[in-house]
């Protein structure tokens, strides 16, 4: 890397993790009905947090995680999702460097932690996101020389199709649902940015990875055969480890399973 991948590298840290902190707003607020604008508050004191106090990723530890006013605790999470973003906007340049694709998957990886954390709180995928990200990825397949907009399409209809043939077919022979349709709506989300030939990548890895915790949380549940646990966090799982490096190993899935549609 040149000396100017890395300032950009670190500046992309730097937005990754203000975009954190205003996530964090949003996953607490969205569910809840509350104005996603506006300086954040103390939950317990509702007294509003000073700008110098609401710094990503330093104020965090210089309050040792407590409210300057009341001392109530802040959950470490929030640093987490800071974190995570910066890393997450960091790596993308980092594989990408500044193109329209960049600009695209920037929007995607933080809508997809916002989404995920969302979704492990209140077992929701919260449509604004899915639906409008359908229609963003189809308007930037359109308008980015660098993708197609076919395959934006295809990749739609093959991400939200097949996973509503997998819950529909699991409801026949459960009798229970064992997706929801904000599952079905991220994966076309999906399939609208990344293309068809991501899906059977996304849902191998989300599968494997969905499992292996299912299971685990399965053996510590009470009632071993109903555990639920949210599918959308393992669904932007595989599609940010097919962004940041796993693109090959996703292409050479379809090459080996799909052939006669290369």
């Amino acid at each position: 890397m040149s000396d100017l991948d890395i300032f950009y590298t670190g500046m992309l840290f730097l937005f990754g993790a203000c975009f954190g902190s205003f996530a964090n707003a949003i996953i607490y607020r969205w569910p809840l009905g509350m104005s996603i604008l506006g300086r954040s508050c103390c939950t317990q004191c509702k007294k509003q947090i000073p700008g110098w106090h609401n710094i990503p990723l330093i104020s965090y530890f210089i309050l040792k995680g407590k409210c300057s006013n009341c001392s109530a605790h802040f959950s470490i999470r929030y640093p987490l999702v800071e974190l995570l973003t910066a890393i997450l906007f960091s790596s993308v340049y980092f594989y990408y460097g500044w193109s329209w694709t960049t600009v695209e998957y920037l929007i995607l990886v933080w809508s997809l932690v916002v989404c995920s954390f969302i979704d492990l709180d209140h077992m929701i995928l919260p449509d604004a996101f899915t639906l409008s990200g359908i229609a963003i990825g189809l308007l930037g397949a359109f308008l980015n020389p660098e993708r197609q907009f076919m395959d934006a399409v295809w990749g739609t209809l093959f991400g939200g199709g097949i996973l509503w043939i997998v819950a529909y077919i699991y409801y026949i022979f459960t009798g229970r649902e064992g997706l929801g349709g904000g599952d079905i709506k991220l994966l076309g989300w999906l399939g609208a940015i990344l293309g068809w030939k991501a899906i059977p990548f996304i849902i191998l890895t989300s599968s494997v990875f969905g499992t292996v915790v299912g299971l685990y949380l399965s053996r510590n549940s009470e009632d071993k055969m109903k555990a639920v646990i949210p599918f959308g966090p393992f669904i932007a799982l595989g599609a940010v480890l097919y962004i940041l490096g796993l693109k090959s190993a996703g292409l050479w899935y379809v090459d080996l399973f799909f052939p006669p549609i290369q």
